[in-house]
């Protein structure tokens, strides 16, 4: 069941960002990527990184989708009979090459949650394990890790997100006085 519900998943992200790429439409386009960032989300929190799931549904499906939508706002739409564009067959050759190439290494990984994965044998998550509670003074490994271990890389995601928020408050704010 867990697999054929990811391999549907995976089925989807790839669908939604082909639909991205191909059609010339584009209110159809920011749809179809904001589905497929939606998806990408859900990936996340399949391999077990919920917060990075959060992320990138807050920014990626959220703020990205409505930058997007008031960009296309102040725009035309093209006229054409075309709704998918045409393919570049040397492109796409190069395209299909290049995943083929990248796919290889995804029979490589261990299955998720694994017990040998390296991120359980590994020596850095050993040392978290063992001494985040008396270095941090924290009650929670996750936490220790994050606030502690990498604050500047947490401070850093914080900025982005606070920075996009900014920018859509900007933005509508513009809207609103125009």
């Amino acid at each position: 069941m867990n697999e054929a519900l990811e391999i549907a998943l995976l089925v989807f992200v790839v669908g939604s960002a082909l639909v991205t790429a191909l059609l010339r439409d584009v209110l159809g386009s920011i749809i179809a990527f904001s589905a497929y960032s939606l998806g990408i989300s859900i990936v996340w929190v399949f391999l077990r990184a919920p917060d990075v799931g959060l992320t990138e549904a807050a920014v990626g499906a959220g703020v990205i989708t409505v930058l997007f939508l008031l960009t296309i706002a102040k725009t035309v739409r093209p006229t054409g009979e075309r709704t998918v564009e045409r393919v570049n067959p040397g492109a796409l050759i190069i395209t299909i090459a290049f995943v083929a190439v990248l796919s290889t290494t995804v029979f490589a990984l261990p299955p998720v949650g694994s017990s040998e994965s390296a991120v359980v044998t590994d020596n850095v998550t050993n040392y978290y394990l063992e001494n985040a509670y008396t270095e941090t003074e924290v009650n929670n490994v996750v936490t220790a890790v994050l606030a502690a271990y990498r604050g500047f890389d947490t401070l850093g995601e914080a900025v982005v997100v606070y920075s996009a928020g900014v920018g859509i408050l900007l933005v509508l704010q513009k809207e609103v006085f125009e």
